[in-house]
């Protein structure tokens, strides 16, 4: 039986991306531990704080952060610190320090948390062998109203500066569109892919492709509407 990790790795060393649908995730997830208590890691996605740092004063994400390090195989969270992008990565919201809400240790410590974390190890650590890594972890929630599409990357398809990223679904509640774009860095479209389901995922290697995700909008404009995902870089140090 093929390892779960092996065509992730073949696609993102081949095309620079992977696409996951969730059984493909979950199978390679749980090769690194449980996903038992996953219903409470996607409930602390609520209640989050606005993200108070948009330049274009938009008031429809919701954020948390955690930062990491590997060291000789374990991971450790690192003190809660500020978030920074250049503007060369960043049109939008670089060149500033912007501190978001911590994410709480219970959430970090989770069984769920930790199993994506190592999974993502893993996997970069295959790529990229015998380096250690600074991690950042993004819970992120886009609201979207009547009037006010919510932008999952307001900064529009970009790269951030770091070795790879992962973006998990986590939930989608009451929202259309929403759909992950990969591109060349001359523009040229790669692939595509709306993550629709708990787990589906989108792996990107930051150097080769740029990424993006389209605004999504209420199905219905009388109920809540929102778009919850799981973003973790890693950048090899």
């Amino acid at each position: 039986m093929t390892n779960p990790i092996q065509p992730i790795a073949a696609a993102l060393s081949g095309e620079g991306f992977a696409l996951l649908e969730a059984t493909g995730t979950r199978a390679w997830l749980e090769q690194y531990g449980s996903l038992s208590d996953w219903d409470t890691l996607a409930a602390s996605w609520d209640g989050m704080a606005l993200d108070a740092f948009m330049a274009d004063g938009g008031r429809y994400r919701r954020r948390r952060y955690g930062v990491f390090h590997t060291e000789a195989g374990a991971i450790l969270r690192e003190a809660h610190q500020p978030h920074y992008q250049t503007t060369d990565y960043n049109r939008l919201n670089g060149g500033v320090e912007r501190w978001f809400e911590a994410t709480p240790d219970a959430i970090a410590n989770s069984a769920a948390f930790q199993t994506v974390l190592r999974a993502c190890h893993g996997l970069f650590g295959q790529l990229v062998p015998g380096r250690e890594w600074h991690i950042e972890t993004h819970q992120f929630r886009i609201e979207a109203s009547p009037g006010m599409a919510g932008q999952p990357t307001p900064e529009g398809s970009h790269r951030d500066g770091v070795d790879f990223v992962l973006v998990l679904m986590v939930r989608r509640e009451n929202i259309k569109s929403g759909t992950t774009t990969v591109h060349a860095p001359d523009g040229t479209d790669l692939g595509e892919f709306t993550l629709t389901h708990p787990l589906d995922a989108a792996i990107v290697d930051d150097h080769r492709v740029f990424h993006g995700v389209t605004a999504v909008e209420p199905i219905d404009p009388t109920l809540p509407a929102h778009r919850d995902v799981l973003v973790m870089t890693f950048r090899a140090i």
